[in-house]
């Protein structure tokens, strides 16, 4: 396998790119973090995660921190947890993505959940019909099925980050609700760009 990295992308990033493409292109492109409360308490959550010791059961074996890599997608990055579920005589993965916070509306998380899939199918030659995310807030580990629907929406982000970071140009801001939350937004400065929008439309009418 070729070792080269030059052009793969982070698998965090499909995450940020759904989320927001301007957040993905500050983080990825621009080389910009802000840490705030959210951000620091994902961070001790995930490093408590780390801590968490690889298992080995009879039916189960638990992987932490599993190199993930796809060179037909160029992505690479490492997933929380990875268990190995014992079905007749074969080993088959699936992928557990921890999340600090609850369950979403958007699909964010079930994408970065299918990316790392897509990975262990090219690294282990297999098909992976489902993984799970575990929520901290509420305790609850939610089954997903990887289907067709969400692979393709994976492929479209996957290629929708990779063509983002190629273009090296910075979206314009899109304010709501979402942006109130986002450790980026004293740096994004999305109020701003949104009403000198607004003011210039205006001028143009005038």
């Amino acid at each position: 396998m070729n070792l080269q990295t030059d052009n793969y992308l982070m698998l965090s990033g499909i995450q940020h790119f759904v989320f927001c493409k301007r957040q993905c292109a500050l983080i990825h492109l621009e080389r910009v973090w802000n840490e705030n409360a959210l951000t620091l308490i994902g961070k001790d959550f995930h490093e408590r995660v780390d801590e968490v010791k690889s298992e080995n059961k009879k039916t189960i074996k638990i992987e932490k921190s599993f190199s993930l890599r796809s060179d037909k997608f160029k992505i690479i990055g490492i997933a929380d947890i990875v268990e190995f579920h014992l079905k007749g005589m074969k080993w088959h993965p699936y992928p557990v993505e921890y999340k600090v916070g609850k369950p979403k509306a958007e699909n964010h998380d079930e994408v970065q959940l299918c990316a790392q899939a897509l990975c262990l199918e090219e690294m282990l030659d297999l098909n992976i019909r489902e993984g799970a995310i575990f929520y901290g807030k509420t305790r609850e580990k939610i089954k997903v099925e990887i289907n067709l629907e969400l692979r393709n929406l994976t492929i479209e982000a996957i290629e929708g980050f990779h063509e983002l970071m190629n273009s090296k140009k910075l979206p314009r801001a899109n304010y709501n609700k979402k942006c109130e939350k986002c450790s980026l937004k004293e740096v994004c400065m999305p109020e701003l760009e949104t009403i000198n929008l607004k003011n210039y439309l205006l001028e143009l009418e005038q």
